[in-house]
Order: structure tokens, then sequence, then C-alpha cells
């Protein structure tokens, strides 16, 4: 997690010496990373070498990110957790294999032996050893509105979280801070539930059949044309989950002789349908340039491997807000590396639609940029929309092309009308179609919802990543057993949040994600934010060492205690 101060240097960073009272590191140099004239902290901390210039003429407003370096003594700490946790685990997987400890997880017969094994061993070794210890803070089951509040059914465990019971009590009002109800459109009261209800009684919830067949309504093509006016694009195809969205459109736009440029953190959709394309993958890292450019640069240069004959096609794969790191993608520049090296694009959008924009139309409309220039534009609704599935938009042969050839399209049943239903209300009150403005007011709602917070957690002395727009916000936890005594303790407070760690994160990098919605008050998050800072102090989680604003002393500050 340490790094030599020359490896230090990324993202284009100046180092100077330290003077004036500023906070240096322990080498004695500050980190300075702008795109205006504003500082901008970038930090991947397992990455090295990684110098990204930036052209800050591309860009109509400061870019401003967050990537705080972790503390050397917590990042020893941390690994001593784990490797504490890895010795006990190993001692009681002796335990289990002499009977002397009940072993719960699934095995293989005796004589599936010499199969090949269903599970990988340190994936099912950490699961019975490290994730069972606070398996507690996952799949909560929920008995009400996912909302800005919800209700929770209250468990029990009696064998250290192999099963659970419930309690038949419900914990009421519990703020909710971990579902993606970005403009709170998940209720079941208003504009959305009633038109929902209306479409219901016409059309029933199911249609029975796929699009091409006999599921195909009027309404499927009214939400089609709706999105292709909200992205500003010349068509749209709507599917029905928004994972199989990217997972089985990828593979029908790539093949053999093409290539997959994919940033390290896309989704495992779009990993999951880059591997399924059938076309050679090649990774750079996290939103930097340079690293982009220099795989763009050799697959030009070299070509396929072996016949060196030129790639079909190159894509890039990217998303807008990227939903571990709370990082939105440099779309300028993306699209500027593209179009010189006469690449595609490929922008997931399933966090950014309707969350970021003055308008709620996503990153393209955040960067204030031309939907033309991006050649596929994925995204989902359930995120920002409360509903279901997800699109993709685009030129009309490229979607012509995909109703043909996109097993999405050809082979999964029709979307649910009520969910179309509820797609276009919501979308329409963004759009102000509606008449009113509430679809503006909820956009500016989440805007300061999410500079609030963001700037409150970072002045109380935790470590936050992201993009100072993006309302995902990673709190960092770092040690193992953090993660769920942060989440059991929140929990307390009534206060439900999402504690992530090892697969979805690296082993290291525990954290508590916070999504911020248009429906929570300033007071639910005043509520969560002093939750917070009593469970920070309670765990030792202020880790940050940036300079905090120093507190006025009135008429004892220093200019009036030392003039003549």
């Amino acid at each position: 997690m340490t790094e030599s101060s020359a490896n230090k240097l990324l993202n284009g960073d100046a180092c100077h010496r330290t003077s004036n009272g500023k906070r240096s590191s322990k080498n004695g140099f500050v980190k300075n990373h702008c795109v205006f004239q504003q500082p901008q902290k970038y930090r991947r901390p397992r990455e090295k070498n990684q110098n990204v210039t930036r052209n800050s003429s591309l860009y109509k407003k400061p870019f401003s990110e967050s990537f705080e370096e972790t503390p050397l003594l917590v990042a020893v700490l941390t690994y001593m957790g784990y490797g504490i946790l890895t010795v006990f685990g190993y001692l009681r997987d002796f335990l289990r294999y002499w009977s002397m400890e009940k072993c719960n997880v699934a095995q293989e017969k005796e004589k599936q032996k010499d199969f090949v094994p269903l599970y990988q061993d340190f994936e099912n070794f950490y699961t019975r050893n490290l994730y069972m210890r606070i398996r507690d803070n996952w799949n909560r089951p929920i008995c009400s509105v996912p909302g800005a509040k919800m209700d929770l059914v209250e468990r029990a465990s009696h064998d250290y979280n192999w099963t659970f019971e419930d309690t038949g009590r419900v914990v009421k009002d519990v703020i909710n801070m971990g579902s993606y109800n970005y403009l709170g459109f998940a209720e079941n009261t208003g504009a959305c539930a009633d038109a929902a209800i209306e479409v219901t009684k016409k059309y029933g919830l199911g249609v029975g059949s796929t699009r091409c067949e006999m599921g195909n309504l009027d309404i499927h093509e009214e939400l089609e044309q709706l999105v292709t006016r909200f992205l500003g694009v010349e068509s749209s195809l709507a599917f029905g989950m928004g994972f199989a969205t990217n997972s089985m459109n990828i593979p029908a736009l790539t093949g053999k002789g093409c290539l997959i440029l994919s940033d390290e953190l896309n989704h495992a959709s779009l990993v999951l349908g880059a591997r399924l394309s059938g076309s050679p993958i090649r990774v750079f890292k996290h939103n930097n340039m340079i690293s982009l450019e220099k795989l763009l640069r050799d697959a030009i240069a070299h070509g396929q491997p072996r016949t060196h004959r030129p790639w079909k096609k190159i894509l890039i794969v990217v998303e807008g807000i990227y939903s571990m790191e709370g990082s939105i993608v440099r779309l300028p520049e993306v699209i500027a590396l593209k179009k010189r090296y006469k690449a595609y694009l490929y922008l997931d959008e399933a966090h950014s639609i309707g969350a970021l924009g003055p308008n709620g139309k996503g990153v393209v409309d955040y960067f204030g940029l031309d939907p033309k220039d991006v050649d596929i534009m994925m995204g989902t609704f359930t995120k920002s929309f409360g509903a279901a599935g997800g699109y993709i938009g685009g030129k009309k042969e490229l979607i012509d092309y995909l109703r043909r050839h996109s097993h999405s399209a050809l082979y999964a049943t029709s979307m649910s009308p009520p969910v179309i239903q509820q797609i276009i209300t919501s979308m329409k009150i963004i759009m102000g179609e509606d008449g009113t403005t509430l679809g503006a007011d909820r956009l500016r709602q989440l805007s300061e919802n999410t500079t609030y917070f963001r700037k409150r957690l970072s002045e109380m002395g935790f470590i936050i990543y992201g993009n100072d727009d993006s309302p995902v916000i990673p709190l960092m936890l770092y040690m193992p057993a953090k993660i769920g005594a942060f989440g059991r303790e929140m929990l307390k407070r009534n206060i439900g949040t999402v504690v992530v760690g090892f697969p979805a994160t690296p082993i290291i990098e525990s954290r508590a994600r916070f999504c911020l919605s248009a429906a929570h008050t300033r007071e639910m998050l005043d509520t969560v934010l002093d939750a917070a800072n009593e469970v920070g102090d309670l765990l030792q989680l202020k880790y940050s060492r940036r300079e905090q604003p120093r507190p006025s002393l009135g008429w004892m500050s220093e200019e009036n205690l030392f003039q003549d």
C-alpha cells in the first residue's frame, strides 16, 4: 500500500517541498492533482508508474476526484488482521478435517473427488472462515418500499451466521443509505405508482412472449421512442434485465478479429459480456488515459497476434459512474482518444443516467458533450427510475442490427407493462413533460445532498473515495473486523448501510458505501452523519490526514495578537 516518491507521481501530479506549515507525507512531499486551478487528489494504491496527462481544454467544468493514500500503519494492521484470520481459518479447517468441529459448508461427495472441483479453494476457504463471521450484514429481508426509509425483518443466528431465523420483530423506519434510489422514484404512492396501477388494469402483469413474437405491445414502442428523445440519439432498444443488457449485447457487437479494451474496474456484466464475445480483452488502468492510449497504439501498430492483421474493430468499454469507487469516467478524454485512433466507444450509464447532469441525462450531459460521439449508449432503469431493465441507444443501423442479433432481444420475455409505465412516468417527470418542476427539483436536491454529505464526511476525518459530484460515496474501513462492526453499529442506530469487502473490492480495501437520494432530507442526512461520526470514533475509522480548516479565534486571531 506504500510506494516510493517516484511512483506516487500519477495523473500529472506535481511534487514540491512543503513550507508554511503544510502537512507533508513521510518523504517531505505533497501531491497536487488538477484539471484547472483547484488541487485534485487522485491515487490508485495498487497502481504504479501511472502518469496521466490531462487536456484541460476538453473540460467545461472543474473535474475533482479524491483517492487519499492509505496510512502506512492502517495498511500494516489490515494485512495483519487478514493474516490472523487466515491462520485461525486453517486451524479450524484442521479441526473440521478430524471431525472435531462440525463443517456446514457445501462439499463434494467422496465419489466426486476425482471430478473437476466445483469451488475454488481460496474462495471456499474465504467463505467458510472469513465471510461467515460477518454474513449477518448482507441479505437482510426488507418488508417495505426501499425508499428514504424502510422496514427490516429482524433475524437471529444460533450457529455463527450459518443459518438465520426470523425473530418476529420488524425494525421500523431505518434510514436507507444503500439502495440506488437516486431520484427517489422507489415509492408506492404518487404519479408513478398511480400510472403503473392503471396500466396493470389494462395490460396485466406479464406478456408471456418475446418481442419478436406476440409480446410487442404499443407501450414498448412508446418507451423506446421516449428513451430515444431523452438520450438525444437516433434510436433505442429496451431490455427486461440490466445485467443481460451488457452480457448479451456485447457478444452481438464483437467477435473473432475484434479487440475489447476494458477499464479494470468495469462491472461484472461488462466483464462477462466481453468474455462471451470471444474477442481478446486487454485491460487498462482505471480512468488512466495514458494506459488506454498505450493499448490503442500497440493494438494499431501490432495488429492481431501471430498474423498481425489489422483488428476488425476496437471497442473501448467504460462506465459512467463506477459504483464501488464513486469515480466518474473521464469521458472527454476517452472520446478524444476514440476519435484519434478510430475506435468505438461502449458507455455503461447504469449509475449515471438520471443521477448526473443538469438535465439528468447522465455523464454525457454532465460534461456537455454530444451524444453522437458515443457509439453505444447503455444504461439501466433500475436505479434513477425505480424500475427494472436496461436500454441501448445509438444510430438506427446499430439498433436495427441488435434487434436481429441480440439474444436479449430475440429470446427474452418482454418487459412487464407496469414496469414500463413506471419508467415512462418517471422519465417524463425528469424531462419536465409532466407540466411540473418536480424532476428539476429532485435533480437539484440530489446534487445538494451529495455535496453536503461528502463535505461533512471529509471534515470529520474519514477517507472517502470518488468524484465530488458522485452520489456514490465509499467510506474506507480497510480492516476485516471493522466491516461487520460498522454495519452492525449503524443498524443499532437505525441506519441501513452497505458494507463491501472481498471479492467485490480488493481484499485490503474494504469499505462502507453510501448511496445518496433526492428523497433524503437534511434531517435524515444529519442523523446519518451523527451516527457515522459516533461509530467512527468508536471503531477508530478517521484515518484521513488532510488538512482541515482551522477554527477562527475572532478577536484573539494571530493578526490581532501580534499587531503592534
